[in-house]
């Protein structure tokens, strides 16, 4: 059993930061890439951030220079730094894991969404 478990969503206001996490439990063997997607209201889901378990990060166009993706490979845990917060960045936050787990199997498991709210 995986689990992901995501924290740190909120209302903040325009140009205010959050920082959310992402800690993956359970019977893991091995983490590759650790993504954020995020789903606005009546939007499909897209894709925020991506680190994977080494080389570059990559970021949508519409947050480069604002968020900033991270993981503590100890902690099997992504975290999303987000700054200068704008009303548009308002969706569910969900992270996935791209893993391997103890019997060996490779899947992408799934967290169950943070919200953030950027609001005045």
């Amino acid at each position: 059993q995986v689990q992901l478990v995501e924290s740190g969503g909120g209302l903040v206001q325009p140009g205010g930061s959050l920082r959310l996490s992402c800690a993956a439990s359970g019977s893991i063997f091995s983490i590759y890439a650790m993504v954020w997607y995020r789903q606005a209201p009546g939007k499909q889901r897209e894709l925020v951030a991506v680190i994977p378990s080494g080389g570059s990060t990559n970021y949508a166009d519409s947050v480069k220079g604002r968020f900033t993706i991270s993981r503590d490979n100890a902690k099997n845990t992504v975290y999303l730094q987000m700054n200068s917060l704008k009303p548009e960045d308002t969706a569910v936050y969900y992270c996935k894991a791209d893993l391997t787990s103890y019997s060996r199997v490779r899947h992408d498991y799934w967290g169950q969404g943070t919200q953030v709210t950027v609001s005045s």
